[in-house]
C-alpha cells in the first residue's frame, strides 16, 4: 500500500491535493458562491412584510405557477422521449445515424434567441406548423403552451446525453438472461433495464428541469409575455431590474434559488436511494 501511494504521488501530473483543493474552492467561491450570496445579502436588507409582499403578489405567483409547472412538465416529457431517443441511437443502426446524433446537440449550440425566433416562426398562426394546429383550435405562440414547447426543445439533450452512456455500457446479456428465465419484454424493461437507468434518468431530469427554470432567451419570443398569462419568472426579474426595483428582483431570485436547491437535494436523495437499491 505504501509503495502504491508513493508511485501515485511520484507520477501525479496535477499539483498536490492541498493546492488543487485550494484552487477548486477559490474558483467555486468566485464563480458560484459570491454571486449567490450577493442575492441573499441584498434580500436581507428588506423587512419581512416587504419580502412577503414582493414574492407573493398575484403577478409573481402566476409567474411561479407557469415557470415551475411548464418546467416540470417539459422535464417529465423529455425524460420519456429522451430515453426513447437514446435507446434508438444506441441499440439500432440506420442511415444518417451520426447526423441524427449530432442534431440532438443542436439546442446546446443554438443561441437561445435564435431558437426562440425559430420556434415562434414555426408555431405562429401562419407558421409551417402553427397554421395546421390553428385549424383544430390549438394556439401555441404567445400562450403558456408556447412556453412548454420552448422548454421541451432546450431540455431534451440533457436527458439523452446522460442516459446514452449508461445504455452503451449496459450488457445485452442481462436482457438475454431475463428472456431465458421467461421474462416478457415489459418485465425485462421494468425489472432489469429501468432500475439500471434510473440514476441517469433522474440526473437528466434534474438537469433539464434546472435549465428550464432559468431559461429566458428562447421563451420570451414565443411566450408573448402577458402578465398573469404567459409571463415567466426570469422575465419578471428582468422587468424588476429595468424598473430599478433591485430588492424586488433579488427577493424573487432568492425564491427561485431556494426552490432549485430543494429540487436538487430531492433528486440527489432519490439517486442515492436508487443506487442503494442496486447495491452500489
Amino acid at each position: 500500500m505504501f509503495l502504491s501511494r508513493t508511485l501515485l504521488k511520484r507520477h501525479s501530473v496535477l499539483p498536490g491535493f492541498d493546492l488543487a483543493l485550494g484552487f477548486t474552492l477559490l474558483y467555486l467561491g468566485l464563480i458560484v458562491l459570491v454571486p449567490l450570496s450577493a442575492a441573499f445579502l441584498k434580500t436581507f436588507t428588506m423587512t419581512w412584510p416587504a419580502f412577503r409582499d414582493a414574492v407573493t403578489s398575484p403577478r409573481v405567483v402566476a409567474s411561479y405557477r407557469l415557470t415551475f409547472g411548464a418546467s416540470l412538465a417539459a422535464a417529465l416529457l423529455n425524460s420519456v422521449f429522451g430515453l426513447i431517443v437514446a435507446w434508438v441511437l444506441v441499440r439500432y443502426e440506420f442511415p444518417f445515424k451520426r447526423i441524427v446524433d449530432a442534431l440532438v446537440d443542436l439546442p446546446f449550440a443554438l443561441p437561445t434567441a435564435v431558437a426562440g425566433i425559430a420556434l415562434t416562426s414555426l408555431y405562429a398562426a401562419n407558421g409551417w406548423i402553427g397554421q395546421y394546429l390553428a385549424l383544430i383550435g390549438i394556439k401555441v405562440s404567445y400562450t403558456p403552451l408556447g412556453v412548454f414547447v420552448a422548454l421541451t426543445f432546450i431540455g431534451l439533450p440533457f436527458v439523452v446525453r446522460t442516459v446514452q452512456p449508461v445504455l452503451e455500457d449496459m450488457q445485452k446479456e442481462l436482457e438475454e438472461a431475463a428472456a431465458t428465465l421467461g421474462a416478457t419484454r415489459a418485465q425485462t424493461f421494468t425489472r432489469v433495464i429501468l432500475p439500471i437507468l434510473t440514476p441517469a434518468l433522474l440526473t437528466g431530469f434534474a438537469l433539464a428541469f434546472a435549465r428550464a427554470l432559468g431559461e429566458y432567451g428562447s421563451v420570451i419570443f414565443i411566450a408573448g409575455n402577458m402578465p398573469m398569462i404567459s409571463e415567466i419568472t426570469p422575465l419578471l426579474i428582468i422587468t424588476k431590474l429595468e424598473q430599478y426595483d433591485y430588492q424586488g428582483a433579488t427577493a424573487i431570485a432568492v425564491v427561485m434559488l431556494v426552490a432549485a436547491f430543494a429540487m436538487l437535494l430531492a433528486i440527489n436523495l432519490l439517486q442515492a436511494w436508487a443506487r442503494k437499491r442496486q447495491g452500489r
